[in-house]
């Protein structure tokens, strides 16, 4: 099988092009593509115009609509499959989720699409495997990353700035949205390789490996 994954900034694309492969196996091909932003579903359903910008919800209509007619043409031993991953941030799930699959639903054909939500951010993915980023930054600080409530929405970005960046949330904030963007990259690059998929504390996170492995046909496929 292949799956189009796509994310919406590159600290994403950097931790799964490392996760996938752990999940997946060599048998399955994938590729992961990177957004600008997540952005917000506009309520007619239509694409920013500007698609250069590539904002991943902005684009989301259009993005379903193109894989539905390529993957229709796919040969049956071949499936492929859209895993769509964002964090959740401070929106209501139930809410998101019922936005997502309007998209999807309005699509003719539909492909075969998962959504994925981090909860609250990617970050908590990461912080679902301590012993992984331990090995990565050994000078973490335990007493924060032993407080941390897997999936708790409680800034999850910034406790894994206290955790493990000299200065902290803080001292990131100060220098600029650019320069965190960069650092939230460098620690998936960094914690990932260590991360052991099959024991990860997040639901979030084993929600989307349980979705990857039902499309193996692991378990049948899923919604």
């Amino acid at each position: 099988m292949h799956f189009e994954v796509l994310v919406e900034d590159l600290s994403g694309k950097k931790a799964l092009d490392i996760l996938i492969p752990k999940i997946i196996g060599d048998q399955h091909t994938f590729r992961v593509i990177e957004y600008r932003g997540i952005g917000h579903i506009h309520k007619n359903l239509k694409s920013s115009t500007d698609a250069s910008k590539r904002i991943l919800l902005d684009q989301l209509p259009k993005l379903l609509r193109g894989y539905g007619k390529t993957f229709a043409s796919y040969p049956e031993n071949y499936p492929a499959a859209v895993i769509v991953v964002c964090d959740l941030d401070d929106k209501c799930l139930k809410v998101f989720r019922q936005e997502l699959f309007r998209v999807l639903n309005a699509c003719n054909p539909r492909p075969v699409t998962r959504f994925c939500i981090a909860i609250e951010e990617g970050e908590a993915w990461l912080l679902g495997d301590i012993p992984a980023i331990k090995t990565a930054y050994p000078n973490a600080r335990d007493n924060i990353l032993n407080g941390y409530t897997n999936d708790a929405i409680c800034g999850t970005w910034e406790l894994l700035a206290d955790a493990i960046s000299q200065g902290g949330a803080n001292g990131l904030k100060n220098k600029g949205l650019q320069v965190v963007g960069t650092e939230k990259s460098i620690w998936a690059a960094n914690i990932a390789p260590h991360m052991n998929v099959e024991a990860n504390s997040s639901p979030s996170f084993c929600y989307f490996r349980q979705k990857i492995q039902e499309l193996m046909g692991y378990s049948g496929v899923g919604t």
